[in-house]
């Protein structure tokens, strides 16, 4: 099984090249360290570090107008792998265009609190959603 915690160039240019207007959500599925993995050597938990990359994160977030629309601690996978696909943390950011995640990515502040996030993730998951009305059923 393979891990992965930060976006290869590939994937990132892709992202970009499939622009469209409007909001743009973020489906995020995390797994913790159980120790963080600083290259300084500083000694947290994952959750401790990844509580430090979203107090750090937030306000930047924020300012480009993205919300938290969703989010959930995962308990039991019902459909899907029995072992390798466990998370700790689930949630949905919206952001109001492909280009203000673009900005947050490419911010110099936000680069240099990153770090954080790479220390306390040991596998994650990051998909593109275009948002669909809510409704009542299934389906789109």
């Amino acid at each position: 099984m393979s891990n992965y915690v930060n976006p290869d160039s590939d994937s990132f240019r892709a992202f970009r090249e499939a622009a469209r207007p409007g909001p743009i959500q973020m489906l995020n599925l995390i797994k913790l360290r159980t120790t963080a993995a600083y290259a300084d050597g500083r000694n947290l938990s994952g959750a401790e570090a990844y509580r430090l990359y979203g107090e750090k994160s937030g306000p930047i977030f924020r300012a480009l107008g993205g919300r938290i629309v969703w989010s959930g601690q995962p308990e039991i996978t019902l459909i899907g792998p029995k072992h390798g696909e466990e998370w700790d943390i689930a949630f949905i950011a919206e952001y109001p265009s492909i280009e203000a995640f673009v900005q947050m990515m490419r911010d110099p502040a936000y680069q240099a609190i990153t770090h954080h996030r790479t220390a306390a993730v040991e596998n994650s998951r990051l998909i593109r959603l275009n948002p669909l009305p809510a409704g009542a059923g299934f389906g789109l």
